[in-house]
């Protein structure tokens, strides 16, 4: 061993015990960085990921989704076989008050298949606004008035807890606001229409985390603003 590995060697502990504690710091942008820090380590970091996502699995928040995604991706036998066991449903509490199963949406957006998990994410919408919805595969806006505070909040929280806060409703909503609530500067915003023309689905759309932020999940814009304002309006956002 060179005197250059015997160092290095020697660093890692310490490196590891830094890192651990600026993973469990107040900071969240210190938390963040920690996180691809430990990451880079390959397997030396893994064990203080999952020991941190053990002691704050009650607390999930962005800090628990991106280390839970982190270690997801990293697709290792132990590391997938530790979530399986302590994690079988994901890090979000997957909540329902009319009894919708939201496991598949869960598994798709931990994927990161993004385009598939929107389009299951439209059926929920539909599952949730009843039969006559689910029939027709959209929304009357009056249907959103309706939908239960938590599996808005559950849709949300998984797009989130998957995207590293880049993408959900809640995300676009804040953008909306940010512009004055100007339909057409959220649009361009988030990347649903450039100048004159409106991205062509699906193609003209980007399903991976290189988009806008805001850029996902998607609404059917060509029918007209109620519905997502009528998403935008939901109590969902300030309770």
């Amino acid at each position: 061993m060179t005197n250059l590995e015997t160092s290095s060697a020697l660093d890692l502990p310490n490196s590891l015990a830094a890192l651990q504690l600026k993973l469990r710091s107040d900071s969240e942008k210190n938390q963040l960085n920690a996180i691809d820090a430990l990451n880079a380590l390959g397997e030396d970091g893994l064990p203080v990921l999952m020991e941190f996502l053990l002691e704050r699995r009650d607390t999930p928040g962005r800090t628990e989704a991106k280390v839970y995604q982190t270690l997801f991706n990293t697709q290792a036998t132990k590391v997938l076989d530790f979530l399986q066991q302590h994690f079988p449903t994901g890090i979000v509490p997957l909540k329902s008050e009319r009894n919708i199963d939201y496991t598949e949406l869960q598994k798709l957006l931990v994927e990161q298949k993004f385009q598939a998990a929107d389009k299951l994410t439209i059926e929920k919408l539909c599952e949730l606004a009843g039969e006559s919805a689910v029939l027709r595969k959209w929304l009357y806006f009056t249907e959103v008035e309706n939908f239960p505070i938590s599996d808005l909040q559950t849709i949300d929280a998984l797009w989130l807890a998957h995207s590293d806060y880049q993408y959900g409703f809640s995300v676009q909503r804040q953008i909306w606001l940010s512009v004055g609530k100007k339909w057409d500067k959220l649009w361009d915003k988030i990347g649903w229409k450039s100048g004159y023309n409106w991205t062509r689905y699906p193609d003209g759309f980007t399903w991976s985390l290189a988009a806008p932020k805001g850029h996902l999940p998607l609404s059917n814009q060509l029918r007209g603003v109620r519905v997502i304002a009528a998403l935008f309006a939901h109590p969902a956002w300030t309770k």
